[in-house]
């Protein structure tokens, strides 16, 4: 009978670039931000305000709609802005729009009698915020020598692909 020895060798760590780092977490944000919003239709009283037109202090209009889909499509578009952008327009959009996200996750909490709710939710979005301003700030660089000695002129391959 053989008995099972235990393996020694290390799992692969492969690298996961940038714009996956930075997609995944609006991604996450996404769906903190949304599934904060649909849990809070559980709070008592929030149902029969929307039956009567109203959210939060808001009546419900076309305006109040349009500015809630609005602000939703700003994390949906920066999971494909982070994957499409040029380095460093993405670098740059990444680090503006997390900045000005935060201050916004926190306004949602403010007024909330549902402290330990809207507090976990508001601290795991700025969370994700923080990680995303830390991978846009800390974005690797190439250097002008690097990349020089490891990509040939034009005139070089040029004359290799007429060789």
């Amino acid at each position: 009978m053989r008995t099972r020895q235990p393996t020694t060798t290390a799992l692969e760590n492969q690298r996961i670039p940038v714009r996956a780092k930075l997609a995944a977490a609006w991604t996450s944000f996404m769906f903190l931000y949304v599934y904060v919003d649909i849990l809070a239709f559980f709070k008592p009283g929030v149902i029969d305000d929307i039956e009567v037109g109203i959210v939060w202090e808001f009546n419900i209009s076309q305006t109040l709609l349009t500015a809630f889909l609005v602000v939703m499509a700003i994390p949906i578009l920066m999971v494909v802005l982070s994957m499409t952008l040029p380095a460093r327009a993405n670098r740059i959009t990444n680090l503006i729009v997390a900045s000005v996200q935060v201050p916004f996750a926190a306004f949602n909490a403010v007024g909330e009698s549902w402290t330990y709710f809207y507090g976990l939710g508001v601290a795991l979005e700025v969370i994700v915020l923080a990680l995303i301003l830390r991978y846009a700030w800390t974005w690797p660089r190439t250097t002008p020598s690097a990349t020089m000695a490891t990509s040939p002129d034009r005139e070089t391959v040029r004359a290799q692909q007429q060789a």
